[in-house]
This record gives C-alpha cells, structure tokens and sequence, in this order.
C-alpha cells in the first residue's frame, strides 16, 4: 500500500513539475483555466486544450511501460513511433520526447539495480566514455538532420533493431563468452578479475573483458540512442554477454546504468535545442511511472524468449510503415 501510494504521489508530483516547467516558458500575461481549474492562473503561453486532449497518452504510456519493462525493452523504442504516428510530431520532437519520458521511466529501474550492487562500474565508467558525447552529438544531429533524412534513418534504426530482437537471444538466455571468438579470446585473457558482490549476497567472478571493443558498441549505440532514442541497450547487452563474458544479470545492469547517464545528456541536448512537447510528455512522464511499477511485478510472469521475438516483428512492422508514410507522402 505504501509503495502504491509514493507511486500516485510521483505521478502526481511529475504533472504538476512538468506544468511549472511549461509555465516557465509562458510568455505574456496570466489566463484562467475556465471551466476546468477554476480560477488557477497561468500564462497565456500554456497550450490548455492541447494538454487536455492528449488525455489518452497516459494510458497509452502505462500500457507501454508495462510491457517495455516486462519485457526488459527499451521504452523508447515503443514511444518515439508513437509519437510521431499516433500523436502526430515532428520526428526531432519526437525524439526528445520519447528521450525525456525515457529518463523517467527508468528511473525506479536504475535505482533497483543500483541498491542490488550488480552494476559493474568500473565497465561502465569505459562505456560511458562512448556513449555520453555520441548519444549528444546524435542529439544535436537529430535537429539539424533533415527531417526526410531523419525519418529514413528512425524507419531503417527501427528496422535493424527489430531485426535485432529477433537474431538474438534475450540477455538472460545468453552464455558468456558464447560468441568471443579467438581474436577476442586471446585479447581477454589475462587482463585480471572482476568481482562484483551484490547486496543479497551473490558473488559474481568473471575474467575482465578488454575494453575497446565495448567503448566502440557504445559509442554506436550511443549516437543512435541521441539520433532516434533508442539502440544502446539493445546494442551493448548482449554484446557484453557473449563477447564480453560478462554474466547476464551484470550485463543488464550495466547497460541500464549506462543509459540513464546517456538518456539525461540527450534529453538535456534535446530539450536545449528546441521547445520540448511539454503538452505530451506531461501525460506520458507519470504514465511511465505508474507502468514501471506494474512491469516490474508482472516481468517474472512473462517468458523473454517469447516477447523479445514477437516484439522484434512489431517494431520492424513499425519500421516500415515510418518509411512507407515517408515515401508514399
């Protein structure tokens, strides 16, 4: 019960935070809110009936969030397409806000990972080396790329990581090192232990993987994530399995660990390079809140051999379509 209220107080508290934001880029003198808040003031600058018929995001959002987290997908990857099919923005605008609402649905994960000590951080530090000025560059690239070019890119980025899904296995099925190779192998070798203890009490042992190979999957992943918003974890998971040796639950938890330090410099570089779709995002910020919250309850029931394939098919789908509305427009 405790945990279901400071979810609804989130939620509540991410509406009303995301409202002050947009009241802070209002311009001009006060307006009333007639008929719906009363005699609440705001400025002239905030998009009410916009606000107001986008009601259906929320649930929208919690439905995606659900299924991203139980699904152990990237939420982005289900809320870039719709925004720009669904609720009809720009490519770049939905970009930053499938980025910002990302931030926050991966946040009560994070945080999970983070209190069970099962993220690897002396790998992700090297990660991160890549991936946080790509996934900015992919940003700021995201708003000067054309938006035909753009929307090819999103329709092809979808296309390869729905293909993706489908050619690998979920991360927990996985065995480290089962695609290492000799090259890799021997570059592997003797480079010392990792050990990382988590707070229940597992002991993981395995060799330290060499790094220039993961510095440059997250350097890919990265500017795709800043261009698109999503393909880093897809990208680094399971390369850090079976390239890396690294075990499944270690992986995951770094790859995550990774993207939230990503997904902030990009919806940051997004949110500086144009007026962010506070009309949306205010739905679908607490959406993702109250869905994470359900997807982590509901991930033990749902078989990833299953979901991950199936999702593959659907966002490759998606893929075509965004290119099909692209050049049959």
């Amino acid at each position: 019960m405790t945990e279901r209220r400071s979810v609804l107080f989130g939620a509540a508290v991410s509406v009303l935070g995301v409202l002050a934001l947009v009241a802070l880029h209002g311009s001009g003198g006060p307006s009333a809110f007639d008929g719906v808040f009363g005699t609440t003031i705001v400025p002239s600058g905030f998009p009410v009936e916009q606000f107001l018929d986008h009601w259906w995001v929320f649930p929208a959002s919690v439905v995606f969030s659900l299924v991203a987290l139980s699904s152990g997908v990237s939420g982005a990857l289900f809320f870039s397409p719709f925004f720009i099919l669904g609720v009809g923005l720009a490519p770049a605008q939905a970009i930053g806000a499938g980025l910002l609402t990302e931030v926050f649905g991966m946040g009560n994960g994070l945080l999970n990972y983070v209190r069970q000590g099962v993220v690897d951080y002396a790998t992700a530090k090297w990660l991160l080396l890549g991936a946080v000025p790509a996934t900015v560059v992919g940003a700021f690239a995201a708003h000067v790329v054309p938006t035909v070019l753009l929307t090819i890119a999103f329709g092809v980025g979808l296309l390869v990581l729905g293909g993706f899904l489908v050619y690998y296995d979920p991360p927990e099925k996985c065995v480290p090192g089962e695609r290492e190779g000799s090259f890799l192998e021997e570059k592997n070798d003797d480079r010392g232990e990792t050990v990382i203890e988590t707070a229940d009490g597992e002991v993981f042992r395995y060799d330290t993987c060499w790094r220039p190979p993961g510095i440059g999957l997250s350097t890919l992943g990265g500017f795709i994530t800043g261009l698109i918003s999503a393909g880093l974890p897809e990208i680094t998971t399971t390369q850090l399995i079976v390239r890396c040796r690294l075990p499944p639950r270690v992986a995951i938890a770094t790859s995550v660990f990774v993207l939230g330090v990503a997904a902030i410099a990009g919806a940051v570089v997004h949110a500086l390079s144009a007026t962010p779709v506070w009309y949306v995002v205010a739905w679908s910020i607490p959406g993702v809140l109250v869905g994470g919250t359900i997807g982590t309850r509901v991930s033990k029931y749902v078989p990833s051999e299953v979901m991950e394939p199936v999702l593959g098919v659907v966002f490759a789908v998606v893929g075509v379509v965004v290119l099909a509305t692209e050049f049959v427009a």
